[in-house]
């Protein structure tokens, strides 16, 4: 029997109000989840709309195919960061819209065999794209105390990264390497000296890990230079992050690519024009946070692409 996992959808009115500039168009959703993105989407498009979603996770790409039938829709299973070379290849060179909505989904972290959560002891996979990659496990089976270190601190924000990574590489050296949610739970809950209240001593460890064993950085990186690559002219760019890191990340991009840049290598050329114009930053409403507390981190940013010079 297959376990039906909820998904409530964070910044769902708000992401597609921001979207969607002409119903005709061709819009991208870049993580379909369990869809309600997707679905809000859809609504709002015309008969001549299309939407193209991407997940790499098999089982939200399973879902897609099974529970949305629509002429409109096509589900591609891939990271987002792929998205103009499966566009390109579908004879799609420009879309009217991009929505990212970043991080881990309800349904992957429910589900104690994805390995996301401390919750239940499982194994300690943690790939959003389970057919490929290298898992959690696997990662803290080889890596060296320094390399730990730097993706706990670097992607966690964790103070007590080293204490993490030495009580890691001490059990492995030991012969006990670890393997499942519950045993690097209970080593970081050692490891860690004082707790944030509210917070589990082990979530910043297991995001960490998660970010990093997804290369959901890079993939992010990709993903908006690829958005913005394929926007038309006064087309959207709407992200939502979850993460520090990951805001920090669009944030910088939508400023760099809002502004002239001159050229070092031709001081007298005219500068480049810059290529997105900032709309905005969008935080959950009260009421949707106390409706759904997974949302109380989310960010929502808003671009849009400028005229591109003849």
């Amino acid at each position: 029997m297959t376990t039906a996992f909820q998904h409530t959808t964070v910044l769902l009115r708000e992401a597609v109000e921001a979207l969607v500039t002409t119903p005709d168009g061709i819009y991208v959703d870049g993580t379909f989840g369990r869809g309600g993105h997707s679905r809000a989407l859809l609504e709002r498009l015309s008969p001549a709309g299309r939407l193209i979603a991407f997940d790499r996770d098999p089982q939200a790409v399973a879902s897609a195919r099974a529970s949305l039938a629509d002429p409109r829709f096509e589900v591609v299973h891939a990271n987002f960061g792929e998205m103009r070379d499966e566009l390109v290849a579908r004879g799609i060179t420009h879309v009217h819209g991009v929505l990212l909505d970043l991080g881990v989904s309800s349904p992957q972290i429910d589900d104690p065999q994805r390995g996301f959560s401390f919750r239940h002891d499982a194994p300690l996979d943690m790939r959003m794209d389970t057919t490929r990659g290298e898992t959690a496990a696997d990662f803290l089976a080889r890596a060296d105390e320094r390399t730990l270190t730097q993706v706990i601190r670097d992607h966690g924000e964790e103070r007590f990264a080293l204490q993490i990574a030495k009580a890691i590489v001490a059990r492995r050296e030991g012969g006990s390497p670890v393997r499942t949610t519950g045993e690097l739970a209970a080593l970081v809950a050692r490891a860690v000296k004082t707790r944030e209240p509210g917070q589990d001593p082990a979530t910043r460890t297991f995001q960490a890990l998660r970010i990093f064993v997804n290369a959901e950085l890079e993939a992010l990186e990709q993903g908006l230079n690829a958005a913005l690559e394929l926007l038309a002219p006064h087309g959207r760019l709407v992200v939502i992050s979850f993460h520090s890191g990951e805001d920090r990340i669009v944030k910088t991009f939508i400023v760099r690519e809002s502004r002239d840049v001159p050229d070092r290598r031709a001081p007298m050329a005219p500068p480049k024009a810059m290529r997105l114009q900032a709309l905005g930053r969008v935080k959950p409403s009260a009421a949707e946070v106390a409706a759904n507390p997974r949302a109380r981190s989310a960010v929502m940013r808003v671009a849009e692409r400028t005229e591109v010079p003849a």
